[in-house]
C-alpha cells in the first residue's frame, strides 16, 4: 500500500467534509469527556466511602435521669446504672467486629455539643445533667452495624443505638445517582456521535464514489480502497479524544485543585494520579470507537 496516496485521500476527505469533522470531533470529545469524568467520579465516590466508613461509629446512648422523667418508653425503668455499663463495656469487648470503644461522659457530651451548637440559641439553655452517656463504637466493619445494634437496642439502660452511616449514605446515594445520570448523558452523546460518524463517512464515500469506481477496476483491494475512510474517522476521533483529556486535565488544574480543593477541605479529592489512568481509556475508546463504526458503515454505502 502506497502511503502517500492514502494520506492524500484522508487530506481530501477532511477537507471536503470539514464542517461535519469538526461536529464528529466536538460530539467525540464531550462524549469522551462525560466519560472520564465519570470514571473519576466513581474514583472519587469510592475514595469518600472508604475514608468516611472507615471513621464512622455506632453509639450506644445510655438512659439518664431525664429521660426517664419525661417518658421516653426507651428509658421506662429508670437511668442507667454502673452494673449495666460494666456489662455493656464487657459484652463490647467479646465482640470480634468491635476495634475500639470509647465511652462519653455527660460532661465530655455537653462541651462537645456546645462546641458544634455554639450558635445556636438552645446551646444556653441545655445543661450537662441534660445529656446522655454513650460508648461510641468503632467497627472493623461498619456494614455489619446491624449485630451491634440487634444485640444492645432495647436493653434496660439503653436509650438508643444509631449508626453514623445512616446520615453518610442519602449522600453517597445522591452522588451516585449524579453519577449514573452522567453516564446517561455519556451514552447519548456517543449514540449521536457515532451517528455524525456514520453520516460523515456516508457523504465521504459518496463524494468519492468515481475515484473508488475506478479503483475497483484497477485490482485494489477492500482494505486499501477502505483504509483512508477508516482512519479519517479515526483522526477526527483521536482528536476529539484529546480534547476530552485537556478538558479533564483542565476540570482537575483549575476547578478542583484550584478551587474546590480550598473551598471543601473535608473532602480529599482524586488525585493526579486517578487522572492519568483515566486518560488512557479515554484515548483507546477515541481511537476505536470511530474506526469500528467507519468500518460497518462502509460495508453498507461502500460496496467494495
Amino acid at each position: 500500500m502506497r502511503a502517500h496516496f492514502v494520506l492524500s485521500e484522508i487530506g481530501v476527505g477532511l477537507r471536503r467534509n470539514v464542517t461535519m469533522t469538526l461536529a464528529v470531533i466536538v460530539s467525540v470529545a464531550l462524549s469522551l469527556a462525560l466519560l472520564g469524568g465519570s470514571l473519576l467520579a466513581r474514583k472519587q465516590v469510592n475514595s469518600m466511602e472508604n475514608y468516611w466508613y472507615d471513621r464512622v461509629e455506632v453509639s450506644i446512648f445510655l438512659c439518664n435521669a431525664n429521660d426517664a422523667e419525661t417518658g421516653d418508653p426507651a428509658c421506662a425503668r429508670g437511668a442507667v446504672t454502673e452494673e449495666q455499663k460494666e456489662q455493656i463495656d464487657a459484652e463490647l469487648a467479646e465482640y470480634d467486629l468491635v476495634d475500639n470503644v470509647y465511652f462519653e461522659t455527660a460532661e465530655e457530651a455537653f462541651e462537645h455539643y456546645q462546641e458544634q451548637q455554639q450558635d445556636s440559641p438552645i446551646a444556653a439553655v441545655v445543661t450537662p445533667d441534660q445529656m446522655q452517656e454513650s460508648f461510641r463504637v468503632k467497627l472493623t466493619d461498619p456494614t455489619k452495624y446491624e449485630v451491634i445494634s440487634s444485640a444492645f437496642a432495647g436493653r434496660d439502660g439503653v436509650q438508643s443505638v444509631r449508626d453514623q452511616r445512616s446520615t453518610l449514605e442519602p449522600l453517597f446515594n445522591l452522588l451516585n445517582g449524579v453519577n449514573y445520570a452522567a453516564l446517561g448523558l455519556m451514552a447519548l452523546m456517543l449514540v449521536v456521535a457515532l451517528l455524525l460518524i456514520v453520516n460523515t463517512v456516508r457523504v465521504s464515500a459518496f463524494s468519492r464514489r468515481r475515484e473508488t469506481g475506478i479503483m475497483r477496476l484497477v485490482g485494489a483491494s477492500s482494505f486499501y480502497i477502505q483504509m483512508p475512510f477508516i482512519l479519517e474517522a479515526t483522526i477526527a476521533g483521536m482528536l476529539g479524544a484529546l480534547l476530552a483529556c485537556v478538558l479533564l486535565v483542565g476540570v482537575k488544574q483549575f476547578a478542583i485543585d484550584t478551587f474546590l480543593a480550598d473551598e471543601i477541605q473535608v473532602i480529599d479529592f482524586v488525585g493526579w494520579d486517578a487522572v492519568l489512568s483515566v486518560l488512557p481509556w479515554v484515548l483507546v475508546v477515541g481511537a476505536l470507537m470511530p474506526s469500528i463504526a467507519a468500518f460497518f458503515a462502509l460495508r453498507k454505502y461502500l460496496k467494495v
